[in-house]
């Protein structure tokens, strides 16, 4: 019977077969989205009451996507949403890591800092929106604050938490060797916190894409929450639909990108 069960677990599906197991379960996820996504399409074009919103259904939605490609809609609407993520993101990578680096480092610094950030972070990025609109000469400014408010804090932790966790010996061993302080950011600290930054990086680009749409509610008129709050004005609910779906999609895509970075620099081993 041993020697049943060992053979029975020494058995593995061939390459292909475990790639199809692989991709099967995702896409069945998907389709299940799907299926529930038609069905409520289909409710909401068979209710009298709610007949108006039909283009919400999976079908109208597709076919508007379909025009909007062609027509150069949806590029127009990603570029200057994709400008203002960038800018934003890069402003709270710049002011963020440094701050990680010194509140992992500097025990008085973190003490100092962590009722107030704890305080400043509980507050909503879109709170900020008055402050932005006076402090700032344009709504690209203003818009590109609110993101970065919004993705500072991710990357703060998550940089602090990775250097806590480094062997305070590894510090004491680089500066036997003469290493100043540059040497040991570039030597030690950066490679080995790299997966805690590209993490929070991660984290701060969700919350920087969910800010975006309504930050884009401000006087601009360009981007995917102005493309958002046009079709809803207009009524034209298969074009809100079809940029919902675009949000969605880049977002998944700018994703699984930072998870293919983690992965790359992570040192845990995977088989």
């Amino acid at each position: 019977m041993s020697l049943i069960l060992a053979s029975s677990q020494s058995i593995k599906l061939p390459r292909d077969l475990a790639w199809g197991a692989r991709l099967g379960v995702p896409l069945l996820g998907l389709l299940l989205l799907f299926a529930v996504w038609a069905a409520g399409g289909w409710l909401i074009a068979h209710n009298p009451t709610t007949v108006a919103f039909a283009g919400f259904a999976p079908l109208p939605t597709l076919r508007r996507l379909g025009v909007m490609l062609a027509n150069g809609a949806v590029v127009r609407a990603v570029v200057p949403s994709a400008v203002r993520i960038g800018a934003g993101l890069a402003a709270a990578i710049v002011v963020g890591i440094p701050i990680g680096i010194l509140i992992g480092q500097s025990r008085f610094f973190r003490e100092l800092t962590h009722l107030p950030f704890q305080l400043l972070r509980m507050v909503s990025p879109l709170a900020w929106m008055p402050i932005a609109i006076l402090t700032f000469p344009t709504w690209d400014g203003a818009i590109i604050f609110l993101i970065a408010a919004a993705a500072i804090w991710p990357i703060i932790f998550a940089t602090a938490n990775g250097l806590k966790k480094l062997d305070p010996d590894w510090f004491k061993v680089a500066r036997n060797l003469g290493a100043g302080f540059w040497h040991v950011l570039a030597a030690v600290i950066v490679p080995a916190t790299a997966q805690d930054i590209l993490t929070g990086i991660r984290l701060a680009l969700g919350v920087a894409w969910i800010v975006l749409v309504p930050a884009e509610y401000l006087g601009v008129t360009s981007g995917l929450g102005y493309a958002i709050n046009d079709a809803r004005d207009t009524l034209e609910y298969d074009r809100l639909a079809a940029f919902v779906l675009v949000i969605g999609v880049i977002g998944f895509l700018l994703d699984g990108l930072l998870v293919l970075l983690i992965k790359r620099v992570s040192w845990a081993r995977h088989d």
